[in-house]
Formats: structure tokens, sequence, C-alpha cells
């Protein structure tokens, strides 16, 4: 099951980063939504870490 959800927060956390870099490489990036787009990759970050045994 972990291995699962895993393997999505990993794909949404590189789908964010995606997401990120188009965003600042358009000529006027709209910070707000670069704002949110961070926060969101951060909360799937911080998810993937509580899974992940240390």
């Amino acid at each position: 099951m972990h291995l699962k959800l895993l393997d999505k927060l990993k794909a949404l956390h590189a789908r964010l980063e995606h997401e990120v870099r188009a965003e600042r490489a358009r000529r006027m990036p709209d910070e707000v939504r670069l704002k949110r787009l961070k926060r969101a990759k951060l909360r799937v970050k911080d998810r993937l870490y509580g899974l992940v045994p240390a």
C-alpha cells in the first residue's frame, strides 16, 4: 500500500516541480501561483518523508 502511495506522491511532486519551472519561465510569472505551487510541493515532500522510514 505504501509503495503505491509513494509512487503517486513522487509523481505529484515531479508534476508540481515541472509546473513551478514552467511558471518561472514565463515572461511575467504569476507570483501568487508560484507561491501556491511551492506550498503544495512542500506539503507533498513532507508527506513523502513521513512515509519513508529513517
